[in-house]
């Protein structure tokens, strides 16, 4: 027990000394525990290539099992007007753009200010699942209310400012190639958390994005309010998003300025829609 505490701690040392995210930490601490656990609470050093092997062998067993077993819920258009309209402040403005947007939730919570163009109407997603940017759409009936509440984390951004904080955890080594770009604007979350913390390594007050969990309590509330009598999850609005966007419909592709990201295209049915109803 002793020598695995040892081990953990050697990890998070390593990961904090690389200036990765306090959620790859974890997530690099959980898939070696699961690991450990597999093996018989065995120590790394005394396993090797053939434990490795029939791990990974194990997850992918047990990931065909699951997705075998799981089927998407979609919901109708009245039923997604029905659980938006429980939602109110942050949690209802990220929940229009899960839908109106086809954004996964981390997606959107972790969009900073200069992904966002309220004026050409576009969002430019850097932090997908399959590693790959893209360029997806921004209805034009969610300009106004997504640059007003921008326009409040500005003001909150310059109070923090104010006092000596203002900064976020920038991806990869940008935070050593420029020491000043965690305070700027444009590196801002879009949805940023209520509360500052401490960075271990650097002593900075920063704010993390907004915690998937406050927006998904909130969903699974308004789900239950509704009475749609499906288990529906922030997830769910994309896939209802892609449901609702028939293919034979006219499209309307957004210009692709933005080296190595793919083309995200959004029906103009879709934003019509999402512009007459969803907004009120």
């Amino acid at each position: 027990m002793a020598q695995k505490s040892l081990l953990l701690q050697t990890v998070r040392a390593k990961a904090r000394l690389r200036r990765l995210s306090r959620r790859t930490e974890r997530t690099y601490v959980g898939w070696i525990r699961r690991f450990i656990r597999y093996t018989g609470l065995r120590h790394p050093r005394e396993l090797g290539e053939r434990e490795v092997a029939a791990f990974l062998t194990y997850l992918a067993a047990e990931q065909w099992a699951q997705s075998r077993a799981r089927v998407p819920v979609v919901l109708t258009r009245q039923e997604v007007e029905a659980v938006l309209a429980g939602l109110t402040g942050v949690p209802r403005l990220v929940a229009l753009l899960l839908y109106g947007g086809g954004l996964r939730l981390l997606e959107c919570l972790q969009l900073r200010v200069k992904d966002v163009d309220l004026e050409r109407g576009e969002i430019r997603v850097r932090d997908t699942k399959g590693g790959k940017p893209r360029v997806t759409v921004l209805p034009e009936a969610l300009r106004r209310p997504l640059g007003v509440h921008i326009a409040a984390v500005r003001r909150r951004h310059d109070a923090d400012l104010a006092v000596g904080a203002g900064a976020v955890a920038l991806p990869g080594a940008l935070a050593v190639k420029y020491p000043g770009a965690a305070r700027e604007w444009v590196w801002q979350w879009v949805f940023p958390a209520g509360r500052w913390y401490i960075d271990r390594v650097s002593g900075e007050r920063r704010r993390h994005h907004l915690h998937e969990t406050v927006v998904q309590r909130a969903m699974k509330a308004a789900v239950l309010r509704s009475g749609i009598g499906k288990r529906a999850s922030c997830h769910t609005l994309r896939h209802s998003f892609a449901t609702h966007s028939p293919p034979g419909g006219p499209m309307t592709s957004l210009a692709l300025r933005w080296p190595g990201a793919t083309l995200a295209v959004a029906t103009e049915v879709q934003v019509r829609r999402t512009s007459q109803h969803l907004v009120r």
